[in-house]
């Protein structure tokens, strides 16, 4: 009945500017139910290359006349579509639900995550610092030479691909960051919506047009397009209008964007943010303090939206002890205790069974705790999996240590010396995240280990778990190689905002015919730097 009520109102064309495009000889795909496998209308299209052509050509149109127009304008667009997208109701969260199999819940807040985004990116484009505006005044008596009057700002990019993600169907998704921070800098865009929650995207996108009929902008500030294969993300990237690509996903998909932009004529930046194993040590003072409920807090966070996210916990390392033991044995009767629970659709799930299947059949692997419930395969169920091992084991096959398993699974490493805290955390790769528990006196014993865990991930957290990211100007969202592309920019938080800008200066212009942002008069009242 829920399919059949939305369908009404979906058309599973794609969004090219301000009209509804879908070609009728086009392949087609549909929506699934993770939980019941049902197929969900109407069908969409695989967008042509014509139509992802259409897209950028209209969006390279609009770029110049939206980038012009003053930070008002573009943040009232950005809290008109908070508003319009609250304005969708119930019916995007039951679509979500359905196509995703999250929580009602969960969708809620996410909503709200996503609207606040919004409103904050609103907010920084009004406020104007993050401009970044530079002036080196003129001083014409220097010697052996005259300086000339040099200003600089950040200016937007132009056109901007966006793939939606899996995970976070508002988030990082239509509306997501990527999305408004984009238009806040000035910048149109063009979606790539996501195969799994299509209907999702097409409500969110029809929010987002509403919003720019709304304010009167330019034809091609936004578009969406459809495409369950390869072949339509790739073109998006090639195409010769296209200035940056935001991707949230796996890292061979991101890889593969990557190595796209690369081999065009014309190299263009691709920011995706990709596989994590957000490593957790765990320090001999707080495994004497609190044990328990260290393994509590593990728990909920590596089953947290079924495993979901890519902040999820998935390698601790502890020192062999009475207190580890105590961590490992209140671990696995808190697993036991997690019902299993959809995933977010039947790839997601396979990947996630596969990859539990080999880890148990590899040597030197054993299970540490399981959901008591056995999941339900027809239902794409992720049950909770924990898996432990000694230092040798890690030595000895890293692979299955430093790669990512997307779903509710982590594993334990049991160290007999603090010096290979030092020699695993030397052989990780790029993560978003790590995670140290400790006492202050902790911290001082093994500052070495910390150290060296500055140089490999975005965020460093102490005495608490990596999900549940807290959306704020601080935040940084990154790390190196493989958790993204490129460790200076972040996913999450305004700061998002530099990816799809680029610093432009002006030496010698005139007042009149400079940037308000670099005017002698600063009407904006900018903190700038200044000489």
């Amino acid at each position: 009945m829920l399919a059949v009520a939305m369908a009404s109102t979906l058309h599973g064309h794609h969004l090219i500017g301000n009209t509804r495009s879908g070609d009728p000889a086009a392949d087609t795909f549909q929506a699934a139910n993770p939980a019941t496998g049902e197929a969900l209308a109407p069908p969409f299209r695989e967008a042509t290359e014509a139509e992802i052509d259409r897209a950028l050509t209209l969006a390279e149109d609009a770029f110049l006349p939206y980038r012009q127009l003053p930070a008002e304008a573009r943040a009232q667009f950005l809290e008109a579509i908070a508003d319009r997208v609250e304005g969708l109701g119930d019916e995007l969260l039951e679509r979500a639900h359905a196509e995703t199999a999250l929580p009602l819940a969960r969708l809620t807040g996410e909503r709200a995550r996503a609207t606040g985004q919004a409103r904050g990116f609103a907010a920084l484009v009004r406020e104007g610092h993050w401009t970044d505006a530079r002036i080196d005044r003129a001083q014409p008596d220097r010697t052996p030479l005259p300086k000339p009057d040099v200003r600089s700002l950040m200016v937007p990019l132009g056109p901007v691909v966006v793939f939606g993600a899996s995970n976070f169907p508002f988030a990082i998704s239509v509306i997501g960051a990527d999305t408004v921070g984009a238009l806040g800098a000035g910048c149109p865009v063009v979606v790539k919506a996501h195969p799994a929650h299509p209907g999702t995207c097409e409500l969110l996108a029809r929010a987002v047009l509403a919003a720019a009929a709304d304010c009167d902008l330019p034809e091609g500030v936004f578009s969406m397009v459809h495409g369950r294969g390869t072949g339509v993300g790739g073109a998006l990237v090639q195409h010769p209008l296209t200035r940056a690509v935001a991707f949230t996903g796996s890292l061979a998909g991101g890889r593969a964007l990557y190595d796209l932009a690369a081999r065009r004529p014309r190299p263009i930046p691709v920011y995706a943010e990709m596989g994590s194993v957000n490593p957790v040590f765990l320090l001999p003072g707080a495994l004497a303090e609190r044990a328990a409920g260290i393994a509590a807090g593990y728990i909920q966070s590596v089953t947290l939206g079924v495993g979901q996210f890519c902040t999820n916990p998935a390698l601790v390392f502890g020192l062999k002890s009475e207190p580890m033991k105590t961590f490992l044995d209140q671990a696995a009767a808190a697993a036991a205790e997690v019902a299993p629970a959809s995933m977010l659709h039947a790839g997601i799930h396979r990947a996630y069974v596969d990859g539990v299947r080999s880890r148990l059949d590899a040597d030197g692997l054993q299970s540490a705790g399981q959901s008591a419930k056995p999941a339900a395969e027809t239902a794409s169920e992720g049950a909770c999996q924990l898996f432990h091992a000694d230092a040798d084991a890690v030595r000895q096959r890293p692979e299955l240590f430093f790669e990512e398993l997307f779903g509710p699974s982590s594993t334990v490493v049991t160290c007999t010396e603090p010096a290979e805290f030092e020699e695993f955390a030397r052989r990780l790769d790029g993560s978003l995240t790590a995670t140290v528990h400790g006492t202050e006196a902790d911290l001082e014993t093994h500052a070495g280990l910390i150290r060296i865990l500055e140089t490999k991930v975005g965020r460093l957290i102490f005495n608490g778990f990596p999900t549940g990211i807290d959306v704020c100007d601080a935040m940084h969202h990154g790390g190196p190689y493989p958790a993204t592309t490129h460790p200076f920019f972040t996913s999450i938080g305004t700061r998002g905002i530099y990816r799809f800008v680029r610093p432009l200066c002006y030496q010698g212009w005139p007042d009149a015919r400079l940037p308000p942002e670099l005017q002698d008069g600063n009407p904006g009242k900018l903190k700038r730097m200044e000489n």
